[in-house]
């Protein structure tokens, strides 16, 4: 489809570490891993065995912390199939110790039926899973 993301790549201080956090997230949403090595791993979303999105994880270069009010990327949000769908992946992650900036909840300046969750990757890079009708 013209204009969809077709993949985006992401950069990791523990690349060992933030693979583990992204099976665990990506597999939730549906990625299977597709490559995995020391220079990076990647996860391609299919449907119907054609690739809709592909993410990949790459090493960085350098230590400092995720700025998302520098330049770059802010956060990177997915849908999700329903309010009970972004209630599965918070439990999975406060049980994989993932740090929550914001519990599931409405969020009305978004829009009506506006529900999602907010978290952050091993390095602070801001995620979300939301549902909105």
């Amino acid at each position: 489809m013209r204009g969809a993301v077709h993949h985006i790549d992401l950069t990791a201080r523990d690349l060992a570490r933030s693979a583990a956090f992204y099976e665990e997230v990506l597999g939730f949403l549906g990625y299977r891993r597709s490559r995995g090595d020391a220079t990076g791993v990647d996860w391609d979303l299919r449907d119907a065995g054609h690739l809709v999105c592909s993410i990949g994880l790459k090493p960085a270069r350098s230590d400092r912390d995720h700025d998302r009010y520098s330049a770059g990327l802010h956060h990177l949000a997915w849908h999700a199939a329903g309010r009970d769908d972004v209630d599965r992946l918070h439990a999975l992650l406060v049980r994989l110790g993932a740090r929550i900036l914001d519990a599931p909840a409405e969020y009305p300046a978004y829009g009506a039926g506006y529900y999602a969750l907010f978290f952050a990757d091993p390095d602070g890079l801001k995620l979300e899973f939301v549902h909105w009708p």
